[in-house]
């Protein structure tokens, strides 16, 4: 359990979890990593911890460099558990170091363990000094809690933004460039549709806050530390932040006796006929956590369930709940599903879709029963109709 350098005295001492398959109902196929930086200067700094039962490894990793018990600050960019966990057992061995954190963390860290610990708040572009090296620090509320903050160290060029940047990956390898750039990217982007979807404003105003820094390493609380194609995930945050998307359609649906299936892949050789890329995932194979993944760059998105009991099958509601929590803006809908005969599923998806103030040119689409050849040359020719109507993006 050895440190990993960063930078010259600065160290990455986090923890590896292999084993982690759900995060908050996300899937986490490839498990993720709880990362903690250590500082060596005048001051002694932990910039954030790890999750309670990855401790041990975090402190074998510090004791590789140093005595813990040297530690003068632990700065705590954000509450939630994963990356605060470990506090109350650190805080045993250095009881007199002070926790750096923000407005609203030292409210969370209060409420979350109930301790008068040594805090020190500070405020957004306040600064604090080490010795050889300054920290400065940038809140940025609801990226994704309010206690969220950044922190930055201009003698190295390094930003630690807790969980801006981060993805869900379990690795020994620990720079962007030590990765397959595919898997890093899609992890990347599948982090930010299950997490960081729903502040894309508050995103905004981070990333402007942020584009003063000169920034050569970017350590976030997830994943791999990013060393080069800085640029480009930044500008894929930006992407994200305004909801910006490909001219692409994603197609979800769920089936009972294959009816709104056969209309899914109607719908599909129409999209494809008027020249759209298309993405197909069927819910009962594919976790909705995943869909998301490719949600966050189509701009149409077809959603289609068979009525059930006066309503919609439950793997679409669970779907829709979802997206009504995530709230990507700034795209198509339409609505499809076969039914016996009530035929309620289509207006209900669609109202989800009017919920989230997307585009509906086309009205939702539903058969009775069976579909016969004619109905399904039908629902073909809305696909393409719709690649017609989606235009693409300025």
């Amino acid at each position: 359990m050895k440190a990993i350098p960063l930078k010259k005295d600065i160290y990455w001492v986090g923890g590896i979890d292999w084993n982690l398959r759900n995060f908050h109902g996300y899937l986490t196929q490839r498990g993720t990593t709880y990362n903690a930086y250590l500082i060596i200067d005048e001051k002694v700094t932990l910039v954030d911890t790890v999750k309670h039962y990855l401790f041990d490894e975090m402190i074998e990793r510090i004791k590789s460099v140093i005595d813990p018990e040297k530690i003068d600050y632990i700065i705590s960019n954000h509450v939630e558990m994963d990356h605060s966990g470990s506090l109350p057992k650190i805080v045993k061995i250095i009881p007199d170091a002070k926790i750096i954190t923000s407005t609203n963390g030292l409210k969370g860290l209060k409420l979350h363990y109930n301790q008068n610990w040594n805090f020190q708040e500070v405020r957004s572009g306040d600064s604090l000094e080490l010795g050889r090296r300054t920290l400065k620090f940038f809140h940025m509320p609801m990226v994704h809690w309010p206690d969220s903050m950044a922190t930055y160290i201009p003698e190295d060029k390094l930003l630690l933004p807790n969980d801006a940047f981060g993805q869900h990956i379990a690795s020994n390898e620990r720079f962007n460039d030590e990765l397959e750039s595919g898997i890093l990217l899609e992890e990347a982007a599948k982090y930010y549709a299950n997490i960081v979807l729903p502040y894309g404003e508050q995103v905004k105003r981070a990333l402007s806050a942020l584009s003063a820094l000169d920034i050569e390493m970017i350590g976030p609380s997830h994943g791999i530390v990013w060393r080069s194609k800085i640029p480009e995930i930044i500008k894929l945050y930006a992407k994200w932040a305004d909801n910006q998307t490909d001219r692409k359609a994603l197609i979800v649906y769920d089936t009972m006796w294959d009816s709104t299936r056969k209309m899914a892949y109607k719908l599909q050789e129409g999209l494809l006929e008027g020249g759209m890329a298309v993405d197909m995932r069927d819910l009962k194979t594919t976790h909705i956590s995943d869909i998301m993944t490719e949600l966050i760059n189509a701009k149409l998105i077809l959603i289609g369930s068979p009525t059930l009991n006066n309503g919609i099958l439950p793997t679409v509601g669970a779907f829709l709940t979802y997206i009504k929590g995530l709230r990507p803006a700034k795209r198509t809908g339409f609505a499809f599903g076969s039914y016996g005969w009530g035929g309620q599923a289509v207006k209900i998806i669609e109202d989800v879709m009017k919920s989230l103030n997307w585009e509906i040119p086309v009205e939702g689409k539903k058969l009775q029963y069976v579909p016969e050849k004619d109905a399904l040359s039908e629902v073909k020719e809305i696909g393409r109709e719709l690649a017609g109507r989606t235009g693409r993006e300025d």
